[in-house]
Parts: C-alpha cells; structure tokens; sequence
C-alpha cells in the first residue's frame, strides 16, 4: 500500500471504545470531521458498509460514496471513497491505547488518476490537496479529542501536550485527495 499523503496523530484522554463509537457513529461526524458532512440514514461498521458523503468547499459541492475497508472494535476504522464509480482516496483510523488513553492517527492516501486530478481542481476549488487534507486532519483530531474527553469527563490538553502531532505530507506523493466521506 502506498505511503499516507497526509498523516497526523493526536493523544486522547479516553478509552480506545469511546473514541472507535464516536468514529462510527456517523451522526456524530458533523460535531468533529473538517470537511465531510455524511448523508443520514442506518448505517453499521462493518466491511463493505456504504455510506453517502457531502463535501462543501464554497460553492463547490461534491458527493461521495465510501466503503468500509476495516472496522476493528476499538483499534482502527478504514474505507475507500469513490465519485462516480471512479477511486478517489483511502481514509484511516488508526487507535492505540496508551497508559492515559489512547493515541488516535489519522490517514489518507490519494487514489485519484490523473484526469480525476486535473478535474478536481476547479471543480473542488483546492490546488494543493495534500496541504488541504493535512489542514483539515489537524481540525478534525482536535475536535474528536475534545469530544471524546468531554464523554468521558476529561477535559482536551487542545494543541499542547496531547494535541494534533506528525501531521507531515509524504514528499514525492501527489496531491491527496478532499473527498472526506
């Protein structure tokens, strides 16, 4: 599998179950994903479960599908998006527990060809995707922890100590892909 094209991991202070619910609670998802907002309706964390997502950069918008990939009980949560049929990215969740929690890493590899590629950008409005996706990775696992500590009575170390960390681009990689969800 390729390398991540945007990557960060944050420290959070609660349990690795707490964390996994809210990831695949997808009605939880408005409250803490950056770019995403996922289309209502039943939904299961289980592999090859599908799910709508709405992206909306301006007035740029744009509807995904995903599939789950992974779906491992408090360790990790994965799934492939596409637009058209056609592949666009890869997101993880990655979950380890530590002495005081756990250590939530978030990933993304970009899938897109390169006419997708081309397209996207007037169509998404976002020239350096990676740098984009980096951003709103950051955003996102600030938002999770502070929402995770808060279901647990804890409170977020925000971006000290245990803040978003390691949100660095693989050089060489193309741009990564938006289409979040």
């Amino acid at each position: 599998m390729q390398e991540p094209t945007a990557i960060a991991s944050v420290h959070v202070h609660a349990r690795p179950g707490t964390v996994y619910r809210l990831l695949t609670d997808l009605s939880q998802w408005r409250a803490f994903v950056a770019e995403c907002r996922v289309t209502p309706g039943p939904f299961t964390a289980r592999v090859g479960e599908r799910f709508r997502g709405t992206n909306r950069r301006g007035p740029m918008v744009w509807r995904t599908t995903a599939t789950v990939t992974q779906a491992t009980p408090d360790r990790c949560f994965a799934f492939r998006v596409t637009l058209f049929g056609m592949p666009v990215s890869y997101w993880r969740y990655d979950i380890v527990p530590t002495d005081r929690g756990c250590r939530v890493t978030e990933s993304t590899r970009d899938h897109r060809r390169t006419l997708m590629r081309v397209v996207s950008i007037p169509a998404t409005g976002v020239v350096d995707r990676a740098a984009h996706n980096r951003r709103n990775i950051q955003r996102t696992l600030t938002r999770l922890k502070a929402l995770a500590e808060a279901a647990e009575g804890g409170t977020s170390a925000g971006q000290g100590e245990g803040g978003p960390a390691g949100a660095e681009g693989t050089a060489g990689v193309a741009e990564a892909d938006g289409n979040r969800r």
